[in-house]
């Protein structure tokens, strides 16, 4: 199994619109920062965790030829908000996009995205096929099981996902002990981490950092960053061994199952 990031920035990526510190300015690539998002490839399949505004610059840059489908964190509009664009995948491979999501991000994508869903379609509207999960495992093409992780987003409850012995945990600020246990045994995780200071509903650097120990994965990687918590190697050169900071376009492997 082959994950690639394809953003790690929180919702204003970076660079930040009229922005003018050293992270937004900064010559080093690994500053720039798309909206949250990764790339699953399986036996073949390929699998998007979130289509918010970058997803089209997203598959373009990464390539994306074939997309099975689209597991959706939450409904906040920078995991939601480039969904329009999975129009290009109907056309190429002719069929609905499989997208699996809470009852609550069905209700939030069917008022953003009405259009989609009404009885008289407008011809070139993205065609979906919503598949409604929880916290039980699910399955999706070749036999991939998906373990849903609840966490909350202050109060917002956030799924999520663990493949196998990778796992992504996205606008986490409380996670409950028994969610904690479907953690067990991971060998990659990626979780959010806002910033050094505290956050209202994101892991700060701290937070993430106990999270992680809990967890205790072979090796963990922050994402979901902001401006304010500094450049690529500054942030990167006060973690642990085991905690790295994630890039777009960082790509891992990993044995499934």
């Amino acid at each position: 199994m082959k994950i690639t990031i394809l953003g790690s920035g929180t919702s204003q990526g970076i660079p930040v619109i009229a922005c003018g510190c050293e992270v937004c300015t900064s010559s080093d690539q690994r500053d720039d920062r798309l909206r949250c998002s990764v790339l699953i490839e399986h036996e073949g399949q390929n699998y998007v965790i979130d289509a918010g505004p970058d997803f089209r610059q997203q598959m373009l840059r990464v390539k994306v030829k074939t997309l099975k489908a689209v597991l959706f964190t939450h409904e906040h509009k920078d995991h939601v908000a480039g969904l329009d664009d999975v129009r290009a995948f109907n056309f190429i491979e002719d069929r609905d996009m499989e997208i699996y999501c809470t009852p609550q991000v069905e209700e939030a994508l069917k008022r953003e995205y009405s259009y989609a869903f009404a009885e008289d379609k407008y011809p070139g509207i993205p065609q979906l096929n919503i598949n409604i999960i929880g916290s039980h495992p699910f399955s999706l093409e070749n036999d991939l099981v998906v373990q849903p992780i609840e966490v909350m987003h202050y109060k917002m409850p956030v799924l999520g996902f663990r493949f196998g012995d990778f796992a992504y945990i996205t606008d986490a600020k409380t996670v409950d002990d028994s969610e904690l246990e479907k953690l067990s045994g991971v060998k990659i995780l990626i979780v959010n981490a806002l910033r050094k200071e505290p956050h209202l509903s994101h892991f700060n650097q701290d937070e993430a950092l106990e999270f992680i120990a809990k967890v205790n994965p072979g090796q963990a990687y922050l994402t979901h960053i902001s401006h304010l918590f500094g450049k690529h190697e500054d942030i990167e050169s006060g973690l642990p061994p085991n905690v790295g900071v994630a890039y777009d376009g960082q790509k891992f492997e990993i044995d499934y199952p």
